[in-house]
Order: structure tokens, then sequence, then C-alpha cells
């Protein structure tokens, strides 16, 4: 039984002088859609876990 990693996508937006995160999610298309409401100075960054040898 093989688990494959799941990616997570953390939408942020640039609030200064820092980041904000905005939407931590599973879903692609429901990152993107809260990225392309929200507007400029917005990125969506993928985070998928590294898969554990053994």
């Amino acid at each position: 039984m093989t688990d494959q990693p799941v990616a997570t996508y953390i939408v942020s937006v640039f609030e200064k002088p820092h980041w904000r995160t905005v939407l931590t999610t599973k879903d692609r298309a429901k990152a993107l859609a809260m990225a392309k409401k929200i507007g400029d100075k917005v990125r969506v960054e993928e985070i998928t876990p590294k898969a554990k040898r053994r």
C-alpha cells in the first residue's frame, strides 16, 4: 500500500512589510480562484511533501 503525497496550495497576499496567508487548501482550482478574486500582490504556493522511504 503506497500512499502518494497530496499537494497543498497556500494563497498569500502581500501586506507591507509581510506576506499574510489567506487560504490553505488541497484544491488547486479553489486556490487559483481565490487568488484571481483578490487581484494584485498575490501568490499561490504548492507544497508537496516527499514520500517516506521504508
